[in-house]
């Protein structure tokens, strides 16, 4: 498991470029951003319910 893993790291690796890794990082934020904050919505709506 750990060889295919490093192979497949090791491939990819050259191909990205700084523009493609701070824009994953970017939408990686904004989707653990959204995801909170709906969450938290989705528990005060049914927080108050009770």
């Amino acid at each position: 498991m750990n060889g295919t893993t490093g192979g497949t790291i090791c491939s990819v690796l050259p191909m990205l470029n700084s523009e493609e890794i701070m824009r994953t990082i970017a939408l990686a934020a904004i989707g653990a951003l959204v995801s909170f904050v709906v969450t938290f919505l989705i528990k005060a709506y049914f927080k108050q319910d009770k």
